[in-house]
C-alpha cells in the first residue's frame, strides 16, 4: 500500500495546540501517512496564529484558505468554499479535524459532501448548552465523522446515547497533554531569564494571569464592566497580567472600559481608578 495523504485541519488558536503533536507523530512515526496541513485562516494575525506555529514547532501549512474574520455564517461559508476547491484539486484520502471551532464544522461538512472520510479528534465532548456555537459544531462534526477519537469515557457515553456505533470510537487520551509534555522538555533546556515573563517575575514576586475572550463574556458592556470591577478587587491583593484577545481588546476600547495600565500586548491590572 502506498502513502495515504491525510489532511489535517487547523484554523484557530485552540486547534494549533491540538494539531501540533499529531503532525509530529505522523512525520516521525508513520511512513505510510503523508500529513497535508491546511490552515483555514480563521485566526490569522501574529498573536493568534503565527506565534503558535513558532512556539509549537508546527511546520508551515501546505495550504492556507485565508478565510479571515466575520460572523459565524460568513466565516464558515468562506472556509467551506475554499476547502471545497482544495478537495477538488488535491487528492486527499482522509480529513482529520480537531476540537470544535468553525473550521472543524466547515471542513467536516465539505469533506462529507465530497465523499472523503473524516476523523474527529476530541470527539464526544458536550456542554449540553446549545447557545454555545462550539456545541453546535461538536454535534454536527461527530454526526458526520467516520472515526471518533475521544479524550475521556464520558465522551464515549455521549456518543453512544446519540446513536454512534462503538466500533467507530477510540479512547485515546488528550493531545493537549502531548503538547504539555513536549513543552516541559523544551522548557527544561531554556534559560528562564530569556522568557517574556521574566520581566514580570523580576518586578512582582507573585501575580496572576487572566484570559477572557468568549463572546458571552466580552460582547456585553455590562458583563465586561463586571469583570473589570472583579479584576480590580483581586488586583488589590494580587497583580494580574491580562493578555488581550483581539475581540476583548476591541470591546474594551469600544465600551470605554478601564482595565488598568497597558504594557505591550498585555494589560497589567493594579485596580481601577
Amino acid at each position: 500500500m502506498g502513502q495515504r495523504r491525510i489532511c489535517l485541519v487547523a484554523g484557530a488558536r485552540p486547534n494549533f495546540m491540538k494539531i501540533a503533536p499529531i503532525v509530529r507523530a505522523m512525520r516521525e512515526g508513520f511512513d505510510r501517512l503523508q500529513p497535508f496541513l491546511v490552515h483555514t485562516g480563521q485566526h490569522y494575525d501574529w498573536e493568534m496564529s503565527q506565534v503558535f506555529f513558532e512556539d509549537l514547532a508546527i511546520p508551515a501549512p501546505d495550504h492556507n484558505i485565508e478565510s479571515g474574520s466575520g460572523s459565524h455564517s460568513e466565516q464558515t461559508a468562506r472556509i467551506m468554499v475554499g476547502f471545497e476547491k482544495l478537495c477538488r484539486t488535491t487528492s486527499l484520502d482522509h480529513v482529520l479535524v480537531v476540537g470544535d471551532v468553525n473550521s472543524t464544522l466547515a471542513c467536516s461538512v465539505t469533506a462529507k459532501k465530497e465523499g472523503i472520510p473524516i476523523s474527529h479528534v476530541e470527539a464526544g465532548l458536550r456542554s449540553f448548552d446549545m447557545t454555545m456555537p462550539e456545541e453546535v459544531n461538536r454535534i454536527v462534526t461527530d454526526a458526520l465523522s467516520n472515526w471518533l477519537f475521544c479524550t475521556e469515557r464520558s465522551a464515549i457515553e455521549n456518543l453512544v446515547r446519540e446513536g454512534k456505533s462503538p466500533e467507530t470510537m477510540f479512547l485515546v487520551g488528550h493531545v493537549m497533554i502531548d503538547t504539555l509534555l513536549f513543552h516541559c522538555d523544551r522548557l527544561a533546556r531554556i534559560d528562564p531569564a530569556t522568557l517574556e515573563s521574566a520581566r514580570f517575575k523580576k518586578e512582582l514576586p507573585r501575580y496572576g494571569v487572566v484570559t477572557l475572550h468568549r463572546p458571552s463574556n466580552v460582547d456585553d458592556p455590562a458583563i465586561l464592566r463586571d469583570f473589570a470591577r472583579t479584576f480590580a478587587e483581586i488586583a488589590r491583593h494580587l497583580p494580574l497580567i491580562f493578555p488581550l484577545h483581539p475581540r476583548t481588546k476591541r470591546n474594551v476600547k469600544r465600551f470605554g472600559i478601564d482595565f488598568g495600565r497597558t504594557i505591550d500586548r498585555a494589560t497589567w491590572i493594579y485596580g481601577l481608578s
